[in-house]
């Protein structure tokens, strides 16, 4: 069994404030980016942490050259047609997985991508089929997972593809993404159900078009990147909204008050509808130009579509087991196929400390009950461990099963928990 970690209960409302490291998401956006641009290029701010490390070695090994040592990391591309092979540990990040080997097409060499176990288990045969399609040569012995390696010819050709992305919008990003550097740039034409994480295809679009890539949105489920270069571009990373959602939560819970210094006025992150589900559960919600302040008040449910969002699904599960009223989170089929399955882990771990959730094909209902004491575990998820901290926030004896998972996306997290919780920390 993992290592247990006792979740600080509040003694009264929570009160804080609380800087939140850089967006997971935005920083392996920007090294991606930077590793096929046309001249060097700084990341400041970025989150460093295993998911965005497993980037920063990822590109590395392919040729690129990324500079860690500083908070603001430094990039100069890669060299296409260089002869290099490598080994890239995926870990267990999907932008990882996903993102690289697009990339690792325009490498005139062979790449062997592997990760965590339970990487093996997550979906990669549209990217994998796409790219095969695009003309590069993709062996994965017909699984669709991890393991798999790509042999780059130093170019890919393009084009026009079809996938089914309803099992996630990092599909259709990872191949927007190096499109550019295609001979015939890229279009990816997505038939299926509704592409989940909408918020993610934004940010793509938008970090593209800030580096001067042509990227036509205009038709849905039809993404068109003109072949062209990738500007270097000096960006600063956004404090990552979603990690951001126990703390403002925690406000939610305790009628306390939490500012999230820094928040942005305008961002492409799917943690910015915190703002929206936090004032539907009755809390009250203030962003200026210090950050995001949310003040509790009484706790209710709601009924939420969380198809964009579903990052957000742990926490608000937890918001919503601890609220005087039912719940009913929609639209999130696709978690299943993230870390663990998310909709079964949370099912299981809210049950066992008491609650009243009823588990559906694409979501959970959760009915108010007294919560009491109990492990709660995390199965090497960053949002499960998140959603188990708030938890025991208002009920005492949760044990946390290794909170270290946590450093996927926010090193110190327990540390920057504790301090707000306990009120040990000013700013937490």
């Amino acid at each position: 069994m993992s290592e247990l970690w006792s979740a600080p209960t509040s003694r009264g409302p929570v009160r804080g404030r609380v800087t939140i490291p850089g967006s997971k998401s935005l920083t392996n956006r920007a090294l991606v980016l930077a590793a096929i641009a046309d001249g060097p290029s700084v990341v400041r701010r970025a989150l460093r942490s295993r998911d965005t490390e497993l980037m920063a070695r990822a590109l590395s090994s392919l040729g690129a050259t990324v500079d860690t040592t500083g908070d603001d990391w430094r990039v100069t591309p890669l060299v296409r047609g260089e002869r290099r092979d490598a080994e890239v540990d995926c870990g267990l990040a999907g932008t990882v997985m996903r993102f690289v080997p697009p990339v690792a097409a325009l490498v005139n060499g062979s790449a062997a991508f592997d990760g965590d176990p339970h990487a093996r288990t997550r979906p990669m045969a549209a990217v994998l089929d796409a790219l095969r399609a695009l003309g590069a040569d993709v062996d994965d012995g017909g699984s669709g997972t991890l393991p798999f390696t790509v042999r780059g010819a130093g170019r890919v050709r393009g084009g026009e593809v079809v996938l089914d992305a309803s099992a996630s919008s990092q599909f259709v990003s990872a191949l927007l993404l190096a499109g550019a550097a295609y001979d015939e740039g890229v279009v990816v034409r997505h038939v299926g159900p509704p592409v989940p994480s909408q918020p993610h295809l934004d940010m793509t679009v938008d970090v593209l078009r800030e580096r001067g890539v042509e990227v036509d949105d205009s038709e849905p489920d039809v993404w068109r990147v003109a072949p062209g270069p990738v500007r270097a571009v000096d960006v600063t990373v956004e404090p990552d909204l979603s990690n951001a959602a126990p703390f403002v939560a925690a406000a939610a819970a305790t009628r306390g008050e939490v500012l999230v210094v820094g928040w942005p006025a305008r961002t492409t992150q799917a943690g910015d509808r915190l703002r929206d589900i936090l004032t539907r559960m009755g809390a009250e919600v203030r962003l200026d130009d210090e950050g995001l302040t949310v003040r509790g008040g009484d706790l209710h449910g709601l009924d939420l579509d969380m198809r964009d969002i579903g990052e957000l699904a742990p926490v608000v599960a937890a918001l919503a087991a601890l609220a005087d009223s039912p719940s009913r989170l929609r639209g999130l089929a696709h978690i299943r196929g993230h870390e663990t399955d998310r909709l079964a882990a949370l099912h299981r771990e809210l049950t066992r400390l008491g609650g009243r959730v009823t588990e559906h094909a694409d979501g959970l209902g959760l009915e108010p009950a007294p919560l009491h004491g109990a492990r709660f575990a995390t199965y090497a998820d960053h949002r499960m461990a998140h959603a188990g901290a708030l938890l025991g926030v208002v009920v005492p004896g949760v044990e946390v099963e290794d909170v270290a998972t946590t450093a996927k996306t926010f090193p110190g997290f327990a540390e920057a928990w504790s301090a707000l919780v306990t009120g040990s920390g000013a700013d937490a």
